[in-house]
């Protein structure tokens, strides 16, 4: 599932690949942009901020995509075959060493980079960039007390990158039921620094791993192990899908004894 560190990876392979070329050949699947030629441009930089990828150009113009949850770049080399099938291709970027395309992309546009700014705007604090503020990511998290942690959490103006994998993941380690108010939360910025530790961790690993053991079927406290027992205190792990999000329906897995009910928050089924 993408979320921040995927993301993060992404875009810096890209950049590895892309930055100082010169584009030979630009090719938009997407009705809006399927004229659009920007041939003779040089990479600047590719760059992630959140859960979105920006190509910066010569010229002051960007590519923007956002993966949501199904889409993906990947790299090839000029004759390689091609991972997924060229329907399922939004955008194809040549240069003379790579060729970069873009997978199910849900969104892509091109505009003055200049407008990048409305959406980085939007955005919280990113546990993955230099300029990383945990006080501000806390105010944020703090800001409206009566939403829940698993909301704020989820909330990309809050902190930038963070998906139901983290959502689930951190609210276990800090104990804290998912449907705990904000205003409830005692160590605010406890949940603050795991999340950037978490992200950190992992922005150079294929496989997200939150419980530090790296075996096969050992990564994760509680996502994806609805039913399963808690490697802490061997409840089983319960699931509910009443979770929702931009994205759509998200599913949330939690521990009941690890994480007990808080007064105020989720109703017991």
């Amino acid at each position: 599932m993408p979320e921040g560190d995927t993301v993060y990876r992404a875009a810096r392979r890209l950049h590895d690949a892309l930055a100082g070329a010169t584009l030979l050949k630009t090719d938009f699947r997407v009705p809006r942009f399927a004229t659009t030629d920007l041939s003779g441009r040089r990479v600047e930089e590719v760059a992630a901020r959140g859960k979105h990828i920006f190509f910066r150009l010569s010229g002051g113009v960007s590519i923007h995509s956002h993966f949501k949850m199904d889409g993906s770049w990947h790299l090839y080399r000029d004759g390689e075959r091609w991972h997924r099938p060229s329907w399922q291709a939004r955008a194809v970027i040549t240069v003379e060493d790579w060729i970069a395309v873009a997978f199910l992309m849900p969104v892509l546009e091109v505009f003055p980079t200049v407008q990048e700014a409305q959406i980085l705007s939007r955005l919280g604090p990113d546990p993955l960039a230099a300029d990383w503020d945990p006080r501000e990511a806390q105010r944020r998290l703090t800001a409206d007390p009566g939403r829940t942690v698993s909301a704020a959490i989820l909330d990309q103006t809050t902190i930038a990158g963070l998906g139901n994998v983290y959502r689930c993941e951190i609210c276990f380690l800090t104990g804290l039921d998912p449907w705990t108010p904000v205003a409830s939360i005692a160590a605010p910025a406890q949940v603050v620094d795991l999340a950037k530790r978490l992200m950190f961790a992992n922005k150079d690993r294929a496989t997200r791993i939150t419980t530090g053991d790296p075996r096969r079927g050992h990564a994760l406290w509680v996502y994806g192990r609805a039913g399963k027992p808690c490697r802490r205190c061997r409840t089983k792990i319960r699931r509910r899908e009443a979770d929702t999000s931009p994205d759509g329906e998200r599913l949330t897995f939690w521990c009941p004894s690890c994480q007990p009910s808080h007064p105020g928050g989720r109703v017991e089924d």
